[in-house]
């Protein structure tokens, strides 16, 4: 009798390691989850949405490891990310656009292993400039159409946003937002993309910390640094509900986002 526990127990133990070793191999090399707490890529991606990200988009490097485990450097079987991509990625806490005495004092108090969201939006050796809240890409003005206002709702506050659809030079269309085109990130120096790096931005205009903002530690984001691409979202609350509060979860969860691609 006691060996049929013990056995059960023991057969129990294995199966429960075999899941973790799965689950982690899956993790991986294949698909990350990961969730949205913050809302600089309204309205492509709204805070507590929940998503999985692919693993192999751009091949492996030292962040594709549980933890980051520095086993290797650079990437392998890198595959280039497209212009319109949403990445996930590894906060860079770099700040070309500040002094060296400066920047030391950001990259200090900078968390290095923060997970990042943003649109690729910069290639290597593109031209990056914002101009009256205008994107243009190697000198020329990203084309933008006006749509219907966006409504959006945060801590119990709704603010009303202009909205548009701006088209990248591959035919990339995506939505974006703004509060208005005369914001501190609408009117900037250009950026030249250097080599092997990424010029990253929120679709949320006037409320994301990305590569135009000097303080924000995203810089030019190194291919090494890149976790994978946003597919899709599989599960989304507007968070309305607390964890005991399992009366209220079916009203919280926002079913026309469940299972949408990721555009």
């Amino acid at each position: 009798m006691a060996r049929k526990v013990t056995g059960g127990i023991g057969e129990t133990l294995k199966t429960i390691v075999y899941a973790i070793v799965i689950a982690l191999f899956i993790r991986t090399f294949f698909y990350e989850p990961f969730s949205i707490p913050s809302a600089s890529m309204v309205p492509t991606l709204l805070v507590g949405d929940y998503l999985f990200v692919s693993k192999f988009s751009y091949g492996y490097s030292r962040y594709s490891l549980p933890l980051g485990l520095p086993l290797f450097s650079g990437r392998l079987f890198f595959n280039e990310p497209h212009r319109g991509d949403v990445v996930v990625f590894k906060l860079p806490c770099q700040y070309p656009q500040l002094d060296q005495a400066t920047a030391a004092v950001y990259a200090a108090r900078c968390d290095d292993t923060t997970d990042f969201i943003k649109r690729v939006i910069g290639l290597p050796g593109d031209k990056i400039q914002m101009k009256g809240g205008i994107l243009n890409i190697n000198g020329q003005p990203v084309k933008r159409e006006r749509l219907e206002p966006y409504f959006y709702t945060d801590d119990g506050r709704t603010g009303t946003y202009t909205q548009y659809i701006e088209t990248l030079p591959n035919g990339y269309r995506h939505n974006v937002i703004e509060i208005s085109d005369d914001q501190p990130l609408d009117n900037t120096d250009e950026f030249t993309v250097p080599a092997n790096t990424y010029f990253m931005m929120g679709d949320n205009r006037d409320d994301s910390a990305d590569s135009r903002d000097p303080t924000s530690g995203v810089g030019f984001v190194p291919a090494e640094n890149l976790i994978g691409r946003a597919e899709f979202i599989f599960f989304s609350t507007d968070g309305y509900a607390r964890w005991w509060e399992v009366w209220k979860w079916p009203f919280t969860v926002r079913y026309s986002r469940l299972l949408s691609g990721i555009h």
